[in-house]
């Protein structure tokens, strides 16, 4: 018996130190102040992370923030936004709140993406304390640093001081509309914060001078102020702040005045039940546009039932197309575009002269109020894709007959003999 005791010791020793390694383990993956899992570290110069099956887990858990680039090494688009990327990471990193950059090879990491719902490349997401919701915003740096800036920002922020007041606008910037409650009651507007995070900035401010009243251009409180910095705009609302008043303050402000049509705005206008006062222009640059589009300003000022848009065919002539036939090929044009796949034109008023474009605008508002107007079809040439490249289409086409064909050759196919298949 005595000669078996070391025996069982040694026996025993694996045992207790799995045991050991057991107990250990939480305080060596994670640290005691909430630290980073092992694994993964941030990198110190803000730059773009590559993550895989090995560390993506402990990255997702490591940090409040994670914007995730699921890529193919042989996609274009991703090639053309990986620069993109790299120009922005920095930037999100040295934020207030942080934004860690991270790409994943879902071609190669097949597992990963599907778990992720990824079915085509790129796939952008953004992890919020580990929740992923899938990013559609713009890809350019610049905007793309607005878009998660907001996106990460909280929903609603609570402004104590003029000093406050002034850090929450320029914090913000100039990427979205600001809604700022003076003197409104908190619970009003709270709501709005989050179901339009994604589109402007809220708050309420409890404590201002009257010098903020000069600023903003309001004589009484309650009131909410809308300002709109990209397009230098900004109106008050003195409510009420009851029923859908409030709503329709805040949905119409979320588009400037006269809104200038292009990829970005085309999908903001989904959300507006508007129909859009349209006016195709040769070149929206050119000096005469931009008077004509001061004055569009102003109708858009007396009209907030309707969008008004303008869209230079220089600068769009895809979109244009369907709105400008050879039947009617003087520009400047007018019509009212039901966001989808009509528009209608308003009898003697659609083509704006050289002269009082005032007038001859509030003419045609008066024929489409009384129903003075023509409905014309778009031609299955909606606007909302036409800014697809031609060549995109071309390929999905030709991938669809190919994969008819494939499936309408099965039986003849199954009629071949064996010896065709192994050859």
């Amino acid at each position: 018996m005595a000669a078996g005791k070391p025996l069982s010791l040694r026996r025993l020793l694996p045992l207790l130190a799995l045991v050991l390694v057991l107990v250990l383990l939480p305080t060596t993956c994670v640290s005691s102040g909430g630290g980073e899992p092992a694994g993964f570290q941030i990198p110190q110069d803000g730059s773009v992370v590559e993550l895989d099956d090995s560390n993506f887990e402990a990255a997702a858990a490591a940090v409040d923030f994670l914007f995730v680039d699921f890529h193919a090494p042989w996609c274009g688009h991703c090639k053309r936004l990986s620069p993109q990327l790299d120009e922005a990471a920095p930037v999100l990193a040295g934020l207030s709140t942080p934004v860690v950059v991270a790409k994943v090879d879902a071609e190669k990491y097949k597992k990963l993406g599907s778990k992720y719902g990824v079915d085509g490349f790129p796939t952008l997401m953004l992890f919020d304390h580990g929740v992923p919701t899938e990013y559609t915003g713009s890809r350019k740096a610049d905007l793309l640093i607005q878009s998660l800036k907001k996106l990460v920002a909280p929903d609603f922020s609570v402004l104590g001081s003029d000093s406050a007041i002034k850090s929450f606008v320029q914090d913000a910037g100039v990427g979205f509309p600001l809604f700022i409650g003076f003197g409104v009651d908190e619970s009003s507007i709270v709501e709005y914060g989050t179901r339009y995070k994604r589109k402007a900035w809220f708050a309420a401010a409890k404590d201002f001078s009257e010098d903020m009243m000069v600023v903003y251009d309001f004589d009484k409180i309650p009131a909410l102020v809308s300002l709109n910095p990209k397009y230098n705009e900004q109106s008050v609302f003195y409510g009420p702040f009851e029923g859908t008043f409030l709503e329709d303050f805040i949905r119409q402000s979320l588009l400037p005045l006269t809104v200038p049509i292009n990829a970005e705005t085309v999908k903001m206008l989904k959300d507006d039940e508007r129909k859009v006062v349209l006016t195709v222009l040769e070149d929206e640059s050119d000096e005469n546009s931009m008077q004509l589009i001061k004055v569009l300003r102003s109708a858009a000022n007396a009209n907030h039932d309707l969008v008004f848009g303008y869209v230079g065919v220089k600068q769009w002539e895809e979109f244009t197309e369907p709105f400008h036939d050879s039947e009617s090929s003087r520009l400047p044009r007018m019509v009212v575009w039901d966001r989808n796949e009509e528009y209608e034109v308003v009898q003697g008023s659609e083509n704006l002269e050289d002269g009082d474009h005032g007038s001859q605008i509030s003419r045609f508002l008066e024929g489409y109020r009384a129903g003075r107007t023509t409905k014309k079809k778009l031609g299955g040439r909606s606007p909302t894709i036409l800014g697809v490249n031609a060549m995109y289409i071309l390929l999905f086409l030709v991938a669809v007959l190919v994969v008819l064909m494939y499936f309408s050759g099965q039986g003849e196919e199954d009629r071949w003999p064996a010896r065709a298949h192994q050859e």
